[in-house]
């Protein structure tokens, strides 16, 4: 006896044959980026919920600065300073060099900035 295979449909062919009148829907699906790639987005959004850490972001915009000049600049002691940029450094939205004893930090690159800058403008329209 002949074993029949079927094979589920895909979301186009289901589009054809479905009417419940969500074509955009079963359009749109197909062009979702993954669960892991969105949980990551997720991730790095969670970042920006700090106002420490945006602050310390917009400090470092077009300008390289020590742990000691952003605590001055955010108003913040050094240790909270140190303690939010790992966790920047841990996103990649921030890179440091030594020079001699101090630590220097600027943004990442210019995705960051842009970032920043785009919320701003959002939030000030």
């Amino acid at each position: 006896m002949a074993q029949t295979v079927v094979e589920e449909p895909t979301i186009q062919e289901s589009s054809l044959s479905c009417n419940c009148g969500c074509e955009q829907a079963h359009e749109t699906a197909p062009e979702m980026p993954d669960e892991e790639l969105l949980y990551d987005l997720a991730d790095l959004f969670k970042v920006f919920a700090d106002t420490t850490r945006i602050k310390i972001l917009y400090a470092l915009m077009g300008r390289e600065l020590s742990v000691g000049d952003l605590a001055e600049v955010i108003g913040a002691t050094q240790s909270a300073v140190s303690h939010q940029l790992r966790t920047l450094k841990q996103a990649h939205l921030v890179k440091f060099q030594r020079d001699g004893k101090n630590v220097i930090y600027s943004l990442s690159d210019d995705h960051v900035y842009t970032m920043i800058a785009q919320g701003m403008t959002h939030i000030c329209e």
